[in-house]
This record gives C-alpha cells, sequence and structure tokens, in this order.
C-alpha cells in the first residue's frame, strides 16, 4: 500500500493522546514541538508527564479512557501498554473519522511517526510503513550525519528572499527559473550581497545578462555517481545538450519544461556535426538561457570540450566546466581493481580505440610499468590484441572489457592479451583495461550489477 507523505500543521489544533508512560512520553516530545493542543488521558502518570501539565504545556485528565475523549480531535495517538485499549481508541476512532495512530501496532494505524531530520525549517522524515522502525533510525542518522548544521539559517533566509521574488515578480517562468537561481546559492548578511540583488532585480549583478553554458561530466551513467554540481546545473538548466549514451534517469532530473536535445553520435553515425552543436550552445547563451552541455563521463576527456571551449570563447559566450567521474575510474571500480600499483602500475596511459594501435607514432611507456585504458575500443578488438603483441607486450597481459560501467546491466569479460579476439561483443559504453594491476581478478565472463542493484549495507538487527 503506498502512502501519502504529507506535513500537517497541528498548531492550536486539539489532539488527544492516549497513556502516560514512557512510549507515550517519548510521542509527546514530538507532538509538543508542533504547537498542538494536546490533551493526555491515563490513570497512571509518569512524573515527566504530570510536570508538562504543571508548566502549562498540556492538559492532563487522570483516569481511564472513554470514547468520548475523541470527540472534537483531529489526530490521536494509543500509547498504552494494554493491546485492548489501544485496539478500542483505534475502533472508536475511526468511527468518528478522527486519524489514529496506535504505537506500534500496524494493523491499527491510520498513519505512522516518520524518523525525522531536523535543520530549522527544514524537515526530512523517513517512513517504512512500519516494516523496520529501525531502518528508518539508522538512515536518519546517516542522513544527519551528511547535512551541514548551517543549513537550517540559510533557509530562514533563503524563505525570506522567495517572499520578497512573489510579491515582487510577476507569475511566469522567468520568475520560476529565479526562484530555482536563488536555492543554489550561498546568503549574506550584506546589503551588498549578489543574491540579494539578484531577489530584488532579477539580475546577478556579476553578469552581462547573457546565459551561460556549463560542459557538465554526466559520469558513466549512474545517477548516483554525479557530482553536487553537475546535479544543480541540470536541475536548473533550460536548455541540456546532450550525448546519445547519457541515460534517461539523468535527463529525467531536468526540469519539465528545459528544452532536452540529444546531439550525440553512436558508431560513427552522424545526425549533427560539431559546428552545429557549437552554433546552439551560442545561440541559447545569446538567448539569455541556461545552458547544459551534458557528455558522458568527463567532458575533457574524449568529448571535444576544447573544440566546444574555443567555439565559446569566440563568441564571448560565459561557461564553466563541471568534471564528471571518468568512465575508466568506473570500469576500474567494476573490476574491484587499482589502475595503479605501487609494484606493478607506476602510471596509466588513457587513449581511445583509434590511437591505441600503431599507427599513433608516440613513445609509450614501458609495458611492465602502466595500466592502458582505451575508451571506445570498438566490437573487434583482433586488430589492437595485434599491433600491442607485435609492440612486444606479453600474451599473458591481464585485460578486461567493462560495458556499461555502474548501470545496473553492466558486464565485465575478463581475459588476457593473447585471447583478447575472442572476446564478445560489448554493448557501448564500453573500455578495455590492460595491465599487471589487473592479475589478481580472476578470469572468465560474468555480469556484475552496478553497486545501487544490491545494498550496500546490512539490515540492523531490532
Amino acid at each position: 500500500m503506498s502512502l501519502l507523505p504529507i506535513f500537517l500543521k497541528l498548531d492550536g489544533r486539539p489532539g488527544l493522546l492516549v497513556g502516560a508512560g514512557t512510549v507515550a512520553l517519548e510521542k509527546i516530545g514530538s507532538l509538543l514541538k508542533t504547537g498542538v493542543k494536546l490533551r493526555v488521558v491515563a490513570p497512571r502518570v509518569r512524573a515527566e508527564v504530570r510536570q508538562l501539565a504543571i508548566d502549562g504545556r498540556l492538559e492532563l485528565v487522570e483516569r481511564e479512557f472513554r470514547p468520548s475523549d475523541l470527540d472534537g480531535n483531529l489526530i490521536v495517538i494509543a500509547a498504552t501498554d494494554v493491546p485492548e485499549v489501544n485496539a478500542t481508541v483505534y475502533r472508536e476512532a475511526v468511527a468518528r473519522g478522527i486519524a489514529c495512530n496506535s504505537v506500534d501496532d500496524v494493523p491499527n494505524c491510520d498513519f505512522y511517526f516518520g524518523s525525522v531530520v531536523s535543520r530549522g525549517e527544514l524537515q526530512i522524515a523517513i517512513s517504512t510503513a512500519g516494516e523496520s522502525p529501525a531502518v528508518a533510525q539508522r538512515l536518519r542518522r546517516e542522513i544527519d550525519e551528511q547535512l551541514p548544521q548551517e543549513l537550517g539559517p540559510w533557509l530562514t533566509q533563503l524563505g525570506e528572499l522567495r517572499r520578497e521574488v512573489l510579491a515582487s515578480q510577476p507569475r511566469g517562468e522567468e520568475r520560476r527559473l529565479l526562484l530555482h537561481e536563488l536555492a543554489q546559492r550561498e546568503i549574506c548578511d550584506s546589503a551588498l550581497c549578489r543574491t540579494r540583488q539578484l531577489a530584488r532585480t532579477g539580475r546577478d549583478p556579476a553578469r552581462t545578462g547573457a546565459g551561460r553554458v556549463a560542459l557538465v561530466g554526466a559520469g558513466p551513467g549512474d545517477p548516483e555517481l554525479l557530482t553536487v554540481k553537475a546535479l544543480r546545473r541540470i536541475e536548473t538548466a533550460d536548455v541540456v545538450l546532450h550525448d546519445d549514451l547519457v541515460p534517461a534517469a539523468i535527463l529525467a532530473l531536468a526540469p519539465a519544461g528545459a528544452a532536452t536535445v540529444n546531439v550525440g553520435k553512436r558508431c560513427g553515425l552522424k545526425s549533427i556535426t560539431q559546428e552545429e552543436i557549437n552554433a546552439l550552445m551560442v545561440e541559447h547563451a545569446r538567448a539569455g538561457r541556461s545552458v547544459v552541455r551534458l557528455k558522458s563521463g568527463d567532458p575533457l576527456l574524449f568529448g571535444r570540450a576544447a573544440e566546444e571551449m574555443r567555439a565559446l570563447d569566440e563568441a564571448d559566450v560565459a561557461y564553466e566546466i563541471v568534471p564528471g567521474v571518468s568512465a575508466a575510474f568506473a570500469a576500474a571500480a567494476a573490476l574491484g581493481c587499482s589502475l595503479t600499483d605501487r609494484d606493478w602500475a607506476s602510471h596509466v596511459v588513457v587513449s581511445t580505440g583509434h590511437h591505441a594501435q600503431s599507427h599513433n607514432k608516440e613513445a609509450l611507456p614501458a609495458v611492465e610499468s602502466g595500466t592502458r585504458v582505451v575508451y571506445m575500443p570498438g566490437r573487434d578488438l583482433a586488430l589492437l590484441a595485434a599491433e600491442w603483441l607485435a609492440e612486444g607486450l606479453p600474451d599473458d597481459l591481464p585485460c578486461a572489457v567493462v560495458s556499461r560501467a555502474a548501470q545496473p546491466d553492466q558486464q565485465v569479460v575478463l581475459t588476457t592479451l593473447s585471447e583478447l579476439s575472442q572476446a564478445p561483443a560489448a554493448a557501448a559504453p564500453s573500455l578495455l583495461l590492460a595491465g599487471w594491476a589487473l592479475r589478481k581478478l580472476d578470469g572468465g565472463s560474468r555480469r556484475m550489477p552496478a553497486a545501487d542493484a544490491y545494498p550496500s549495507w546490512t539490515s540492523p538487527t531490532e
């Protein structure tokens, strides 16, 4: 059953808690933070609950529960140590159309208390629908450790700026984009704060008014391997010009109103020229749009970034580079090996399948001391294997072909240089790795799922 995650305003509204023991005391702490007008009914009361009543934090009625206690309440929590009483409270609440939570009694719950991470007005609530509160608590701790403490005050300032924008700017796409831009920025108290000036005028004083381009690395395809900056640029883009190999899961992160254009090339087939891609970037930027040129892996590795930066410089268009996780690193992670090794691999040689063959006249380092990474090696590896053997590489040199690294359908083929020509054709994108750093890997062909295909931690013991 799917639950609707909502945040309910309880300030000043009536709520009933049946029970005043240890379990009830835990719920009281959460409830009083909301400003709910809380009434507690119980025949036996912990001293802490009685003190809260003395302090005027809640109303206390020391007697057995009566069905009439439910009347007029917005929510009800049954937290006694008597299951029959909790069941009665739930049954009577349902009859009156009042939402009820019976603590640790999943069948008798209309809603659940989530594990909450708070930073001021920011709240992240986690629910497992009662399946495992221990898992929810663990996730809460992990999220809490990652969120900066200053997030709460920043959100308060952002809320003030948002209200200024809503009051001063007309509804429309421009206002929506402005609010998204503000949500990516730091805010200071100075009257000269660029973010505050942007909220007041809709223009960044550090910009000329034109749009800009971000050359963004999409990584190997797993959305969780995007950098934080890459995610922010994609989520606030007006236009996304993407490679053909960028998966749909990453493209789906772009705003609903963003123009998403495939400008990729596959297997040598060009549906668009590089000059046309350059023209699109310049055209959209000059129209004042935020353009993301989204490339597989890292934009500075075989992504024609040099040509695109040159075109943007010549057009006097502002741009930035957002690095991505290179497919080489994802492939090494898939293999479970290091590209470098203190004893076996002191350097890494990176090339494409075209330049890995012998017509590249540049001298290569000693074959014994490096790991070779070949992007886009092609489907037929026989020629490349023959060239490397002719160079003097040993026939038992470990090799690995990694296809769609870090994606759910990732595949790995482990072999040697002498057998490389027999390796099955790999689905794009694929990489070839070769070197003694791979020597400890088991031979053979196998499918290895990406990291998100299975849990990275074990469920806690309840």
